[in-house]
């Protein structure tokens, strides 16, 4: 059987284990393992299956990711998130939709300390849910803009997916967070512009709140002045090359029990509900990662990049038009599938093929994580869509994704503009280079 032949065998049981609950982790390690014993020697198989876990767990790259998360789950478990829509809610509350203004701030800013878009969703609705029903805001907004706002925190480094990315694709973890940044804050802004919109049309969708004396302002600061120094150190040790991102985690993670011991909030029932939080969080990456890497090879052995490569220059389309394409299959796989799936199951066929197209791999990195991010709340699979529906079960799913097409909306106008100015995502690295 030729190697073309077992891969694309390879990928209909792939799907078909999926479709009968297997995890995602152990389907692509039994495929991957399975597929490398038809197309390579049994020994060179057991090699590659014996060798991957190892060089992926002790991979000093890899340990980025659990420090990251350990620093969101501290922050997490000592109420920080709170503070962070406090201070937005202050700063955005009196304007038509500020609240749900401050949401989308707030989950941004919990994003800049998180590596996790759900974490960032659950943090962020359990205060300002009550706020905005409160505030009689419409339901359609209030949840929506709670759903569209956790998958920012994947954007807005530290991001999991992008350090998924770059072990992955063995890219810059740094200059993808780089790469990060600028979009993250022009996708957030615009969210705000269409609330501001909207809202100002209708104001009965989300009425302004009471002023804010601005001195009341400035001292709420106080509450999260820790938080924004840790940022500054980890990010900025970072960008200025001071840290590598395994170093900026460390960093994260032991500031964020400094930031928690300053507050008096630290206590051994924290540290050890932080780290088992960290530990399962990690141990489950870790386990979907070693399949994905077993899964990698058995794609690259069967050689389909390569075949789907030849296949799509057949088409004489131009690498943008190729791009289009690959991009409206994230968005319909998005609507099918959690993004983790499709992360890992794409970026073996995708990334060789985006690379011989001559694509920038940070920025595709960006892109993928973006489109991703859309999945998170794209119907009728939308992970935070859910998410907040079961939190908030007096309003119907309907209800919510209602609301999150006009973030749909705005995601689509960004998109377009990251696409067509790869600099908006680009020009940040390439000065700190």
């Amino acid at each position: 059987m030729a190697p073309e032949t077992v891969g694309y065998f390879g990928f209909i049981v792939l799907f078909i284990l999926m479709a009968i609950g297997l995890p995602i982790g152990v389907c692509m390690g039994i495929v991957g393992f399975g597929g490398l014993l038809l197309i390579l020697p049994a020994q060179a198989a057991f090699l590659k299956m014996a060798v991957t876990p190892f060089d992926l767990v002790s991979s000093y790259t890899f340990a980025t990711l659990p420090l990251f998360i350990l620093m969101g789950e501290i922050l997490f478990k000592t109420g920080q998130g709170a503070n962070l829509y406090s201070i937005a809610k202050k700063g955005f509350g009196r304007v038509p939709g500020g609240l749900a203004i401050a949401t989308i701030a707030g989950c941004a800013a919990f994003g800049a300390v998180s590596a996790s878009a759900i974490a960032t969703a659950v943090t962020m609705a359990l205060v300002a849910l009550p706020e905005m029903k409160k505030a009689k805001y419409q339901d359609a907004l209030a949840n929506g803009s709670l759903a569209a706002g956790g998958p920012i925190g994947s954007l807005i480094p530290p991001s999991g997916i992008l350090i998924i990315y770059g072990i992955i694709t063995e890219n810059s973890i740094a200059q993808l967070f780089v790469a990060g940044i600028i979009p993250g804050i022009l996708v957030g802004g615009s969210y705000v512009i269409m609330i501001l919109i909207r809202c100002a049309l209708n104001p009965k969708l989300g009425p302004p709140g009471e002023k804010v004396p601005i001195i009341e302002k400035i001292k709420s600061l106080s509450s999260v002045w820790e938080i924004g120094l840790l940022v500054i150190i980890t990010m900025g040790g970072l960008i200025g090359g001071f840290f590598t991102a395994t170093e900026a985690g460390g960093v994260g993670a032991f500031g964020a029990l400094l930031c928690a011991a300053i507050r008096k909030k630290l206590s051994w029932t924290v540290i050890k509900e932080a780290m088992i939080g960290a530990m399962k969080t990690s141990g489950m990456i870790y386990g979907v990662l070693i399949g994905a890497m077993i899964f990698n090879y058995f794609c690259a052995a069967s050689n389909l990049p390569g075949h789907l490569s030849n296949w799509v220059a057949g088409f004489a389309l131009p690498p943008m038009g190729i791009m289009i394409i690959i991009v409206i299959i994230y968005l319909i796989m998005g609507a099918l599938m959690d993004e983790a799936s499709i992360q890992l199951l794409t970026l073996p066929i995708f990334y060789p093929l985006v690379m011989s197209l001559g694509f920038d791999p940070i920025w595709f990195g960006v892109i993928q994580c973006k489109l991703l991010n859309i999945g998170m709340i794209a119907p009728p699979v939308g992970i935070t869509v859910f998410i907040i529906a079961g939190l908030d079960k007096t309003v119907p799913m309907t209800t919510v994704y209602r609301g999150v097409m006009w973030f749909i909306l705005c995601d689509m106008i960004t998109m377009t503009l990251f696409m067509a100015f790869p600099q908006i995502i680009l020009w940040l690295p390439n000065i700190l280079k």
